[in-house]
């Protein structure tokens, strides 16, 4: 089989493609990554050159194109991990597949109001951006809902090995400490947040996004 072709945006911003690359990586799948720069007039047709949909990330693999990187992780569950990018146990891989959905789709206020930005030292929102009670009640579903599935399974990931639940939710934890959110009243959400960036594989990629030189102002918040 050919090594695979993952295209990717800014590792500083990419929260989808750092979800895709993640789960290749943890996976130890080979492949070989290609960045795209956003925000730039050619972003569009250098993305439309590798896939239709116009987005990034993009998973091209024997002559496979696969598009979104909840798509992707379910590819290379089947194609390279045996599986085992879910739990095994049937009710608790259920319960992951409900939670990547979750994320998939949901938090738009988190999304909008706290970006990914690798290079941007830990600090609260400015007063512009502050969180806002929208953005406290996503905050407050998505640390209840880690600490309750980290009881249950006990760690040190959301189901107890890692999974694309955790793939999903490792951008969510990089912003957490960008934004210095206060973390103290959910003890268990706090060490996992360490746990994810403390992983080796997110470390290099973190070392990558901090190298990039791009700056794009609807990030520097």
């Amino acid at each position: 089989m050919a090594k695979s072709l993952l295209v990717l945006g800014n590792k500083k911003y990419s929260s989808w493609s750092l979800r895709a690359w993640i789960g290749l990586t943890m996976a130890e799948v080979p492949f070989e990554e290609r960045v795209i720069k956003l925000f730039r007039p050619e972003t569009a047709a250098d993305i439309r050159r590798h896939s239709s949909a116009g987005r990034v990330p993009v998973l091209v693999e024997d002559g496979l194109t696969v598009h979104d990187s909840l798509a992707i992780l379910e590819y290379v569950n089947e194609a390279h991990a045996g599986g085992r990018l879910w739990p095994a146990d049937r009710a608790a891989r259920a319960r992951a597949r409900s939670v990547s959905a979750e994320m998939h789709a949901g938090f738009p206020n988190v999304r909008s109001r706290m970006p990914m930005n690798l290079a941007r030292d830990p600090a609260p929102l400015s007063l512009q951006w502050g969180i806002d009670s929208a953005t406290e009640a996503e905050l407050e579903r998505l640390l209840t809902l880690w600490e309750g599935l980290l009881v249950e399974s006990g760690g040190p990931f959301l189901f107890g090995e890692w999974c694309i639940a955790d793939c999903m939710y490792l951008p969510v934890a990089t912003r957490l400490r960008t934004y210095a959110v206060d973390l103290s009243a959910y003890p268990l959400s706090a060490a996992y947040v360490q746990r994810l960036l403390a992983l080796p594989a997110f470390r290099r990629w973190e070392a990558d996004a901090r190298a990039e030189p791009e700056e794009h102002p609807d990030y520097a918040r």
